[in-house]
């Protein structure tokens, strides 16, 4: 979490604060492009452009919102535009699963499956379900910091997500039933 204070002396013209301000939010910030993107060029080139639209305006940020769903609103449309131009797809990391047995082999290639599973069906959600999947599940938003975020309705995040969980959930039905889609 962003100290309100740094936040400040960056607003004031604090060079120190705004850099150090940058450097602790550019994982957040890249990781939110990378899921919505699923691509690292795209993602860091989405993940600088975000930081310098932050950079530069970071006077236009009031604290009548929170920092984190700011900066999210602001990483979140940059990462729409370039979807939109480019029809990406969403990745999980299988390297980033971690596995409490690693002896257990048969657990690690089954949860591969999964993960590569929830990818496909993630990826061929609308960009709006998408979004608000990546937004809640893989950045922790609350539905109000989402709604903030997309400058959405709060019942519009609500029933994108209600919809983007029944569209995932009849994607991997075949998984479901004990078979892998993949």
């Amino acid at each position: 979490m962003v100290e309100p204070e740094l936040i400040r002396a960056a607003q004031s013209g604090d060079r120190d604060a705004l850099i150090t301000l940058l450097r602790e939010i550019e994982q957040h910030v890249y990781r939110t492009a990378y899921y919505i993107l699923n691509n690292e060029q795209d993602a860091l080139d989405a993940a600088q452009e975000a930081l310098i639209r932050i950079y530069t305006k970071i006077n236009s940020y009031e604290e009548k919102a929170q920092f984190k769903t700011w900066v999210q609103r602001i990483v979140t449309n940059i990462c729409i535009d370039k979807f939109r131009r480019t029809k990406p797809s969403v990745s999980i990391d299988e390297h980033e699963m971690v596995f409490q047995d690693k002896q257990n082999v048969e657990f690690e290639v089954m949860s591969t499956y999964v993960a590569k599973d929830i990818q496909e069906a993630i990826n061929k959600l609308p960009e709006h379900h998408r979004t608000v999947i990546v937004l809640r599940y893989l950045q922790d938003l609350s539905y109000n910091e989402i709604a903030d975020c997309l400058d959405l309705p709060l019942n519009t995040v609500k029933s994108y997500l209600f919809r983007a969980r029944q569209q995932l959930q009849n994607l991997l039905q075949e998984y479901q039933k004990g078979g892998v889609t993949g």
